[in-house]
């Protein structure tokens, strides 16, 4: 098996200025790209971004700063950064059908902490998934900021069966009348009923903001429903399923176009990262086309046959199975702690991440659980053929995790190097 061990004559020669004015970082650099060359990434938030999203992601357009909004600058020069956030603006907006897009927020929590900013004051009730059940901490959670500037309520799901309990999320919203619900998290391997969610908030007066940013793709792909047509405003990342660069997007209605554009400048920053604009307009553009739809639809499908897969072997699945690109597996009756599984499925080449599941007996650093995804494996053309061999890993490497047989585990680190090499990732080098 290939060391990745780090040392500076590994510096990648596609990145000769960096090799020579830093070699030790280009080594890291290097080491990362054969790390994610050689692994199998089933961290759902995770993919692999094309050669041209990455090399917009480093144009000169680093170098500008562009203070407000396209025609409306602070500064001046902006003849061409002006057409990129339009173009990207555009995009967003016939992509998704939204009346208005705004591309600038740096990330997916600063882009939350907007919609705060644009429709509730500090001290008001928010509303959202509780983050053991499976929600995002800037959904009004404690540790957030979002849940100390607001009063933070939190819905979960049945014990049951895992899914969310609609009666009991209406009956919370008209108790507490929160100004802001959000539906959406990221550790759901559920459909997101919107329809359902948006009665809700009409009843109760309540805003409502699907936070799409791990589905994202898959509604761009029409492998989920569109939350657009039911809520006021959409939150997402344009990294994980829509494989573009680390940023983030706001749409909405136009009646709330003014509050949100706001709300992020000059309420939350300043100039935009115009490179990261430019991929995210790169990303858009290759998510309209028709192969990203196979692509989309491809993630849902390698999912559920993996669920299936799992399921045949004995795994405890959260709500039995998924709709998505997400499974979230409970360990418990295996023996062996999510965070102990993650370690050692991380040595056999299987990236995954520890994670608590609905009503989890241990803390949330040590959790019950692991989380996986099927975004990466999905981007380098592994198929629903290929499911029954990552169960099969998963299986070893989580047995090999409780019993401690770091021999297992190499050996499947082995089989998953092989079985990369015949999947090159997209925008790593081959």
């Amino acid at each position: 098996m290939t060391s990745l061990a780090v040392s500076a004559h590994h510096a990648p020669a596609r990145h000769p200025a960096l090799a020579a004015a830093d070699p030790e970082l280009a080594a890291l650099v290097g080491a990362e790209e054969r790390l994610q060359a050689d692994t199998l990434r089933l961290i759902p938030s995770e993919n692999y971004v094309s050669q041209a999203v990455l090399e917009a992601s480093g144009t000169v357009l680093q170098n500008k700063y562009s203070e407000g909004y396209a025609g409306r600058r602070y500064y001046e020069g902006q003849q061409n950064v002006d057409q990129v956030e339009r173009l990207a603006v555009a995009r967003a907006k016939a992509l998704f059908g939204v009346d208005h897009a705004n591309v600038q927020p740096y990330s997916g929590s600063p882009a939350n902490l907007a919609v705060y900013l644009a429709f509730a004051q500090p001290g008001d009730t928010v509303m959202g998934m509780a983050l053991p059940m499976g929600g995002h901490l800037t959904h009004g959670w404690g540790v957030s900021a979002t849940g100390s500037w607001f009063r933070g309520v939190q819905y979960g799901v049945r014990q049951d069966t895992g899914l969310i309990d609609f009666d009991e999320v209406r009956d919370l919203a008209l108790k507490e009348r929160p100004k802001v619900i959000f539906c959406g998290g990221t550790a759901l391997p559920r459909t997101i009923d919107f329809a359902a969610f948006a009665e809700i908030a009409r009843e109760a007066g309540a805003v409502l903001v699907a936070d799409v940013a791990h589905i994202a793709g898959l509604i761009a792909g029409g492998a989920h429903p569109s939350p657009v047509p039911h809520v006021d405003v959409v939150s997402t990342t344009t990294h994980k399923t829509l494989r573009g660069p680390r940023g983030a997007m706001l749409m909405c209605r136009e009646e709330h176009a003014k509050a949100i554009d706001k709300a992020v400048f000059p309420g939350l920053q300043g100039g935009p990262h115009n490179q990261t604009t430019a991929a995210i307009a790169v990303a858009l553009h290759e998510a309209s086309g028709a192969s990203f739809r196979d692509y989309a639809h491809g993630v849902v499908a390698n999912a559920k046959a993996l669920a299936d897969e799992l399921l045949a072997r004995g795994f405890d699945l959260v709500s039995g199975g998924t709709d998505n690109h997400l499974i979230l597996m409970d360990l418990t009756r295996r023996d062996v702690p999510g965070k102990i599984a993650a370690k050692a499925l991380d040595r056999a080449g299987i990236v995954v991440n520890y994670n608590t599941v609905p009503y989890d007996p241990r803390k949330p650093f040590d959790p019950s659980g692991i989380r996986i995804g099927t975004p990466s494996l999905t981007s380098r053309g592994l198929g629903t053929e290929h499911m029954g061999a990552v169960a099969e890993w998963i299986d070893r490497g989580v047995t090999a995790a409780r019993t401690g047989d770091e021999a297992a585990l190499a050996m499947i680190r082995a089989e998953v190097a092989d079985l990369m090499a015949a999947y090159p990732a997209p925008g790593l080098p081959v």
